[in-house]
């Protein structure tokens, strides 16, 4: 792939080309091995119902949903910040799904989308980001790459989309 791609704010997941190409993003994802809440065998129809669960967040502003797109329009990449937090915790923002197609890997996509996050993220008004993600993974490493803190990690945390046992590793940033 090219270093040629758009990030974008998703307002309105009704649009049915949209929920169709996060669908095959998340199963490239999940396919692939990520650990992202989901198991294998995973279908398009069940991936697309996910992201159809999100869309009330996402359209009232509970929720950010960033996406990346390829020359072709293709959706490639997608983060999302859960602004919607607890009375006494609302200076703060978890990060999720953080899913870079396998075809835009090592193109910056990834990176980009974090970054992105971060400052959509602050505009809201939120000065502390919190996520956990797999131990020893490619994210991992980006997050520390971009200056994220980790706090911990935690054996035995989830299954990996096979069924083998993984752990996570939970990171902080300040805004």
């Amino acid at each position: 792939m090219s270093p040629n791609f758009t990030i974008s704010r998703a307002t309105n997941l009704e649009q049915a080309e949209v929920i169709a190409g996060l669908g095959r993003l998340l199963v490239d994802c999940v396919e692939g091995g990520a650990s992202v809440s989901f198991m294998l065998p995973i279908d398009q129809t069940h991936a697309e119902a996910f992201w159809r669960k999100l869309a009330p967040d996402v359209a009232s502003g509970k929720r950010i949903l960033l996406l990346a797109r390829d020359e072709q329009n293709r959706i490639v990449g997608t983060v999302q910040a859960v602004l919607d937090q607890p009375e006494n915790q609302p200076h703060r923002a978890d990060i999720a799904k953080l899913l870079v197609h396998r075809s835009a890997r090592k193109a910056g996509v990834g990176a980009a989308l974090v970054q992105e996050i971060e400052r959509a993220s602050a505009q809201a008004q939120k000065t502390l980001l919190v996520l956990d993600t797999v131990t020893g993974g490619d994210a991992e490493r980006l997050y520390k790459r971009l200056d994220w803190q980790i706090c911990g990690e935690i054996p035995g945390y989830a299954l990996m989309p096979d069924g083998a046992l993984c752990g996570t590793t939970v990171f902080y940033k300040n805004l």
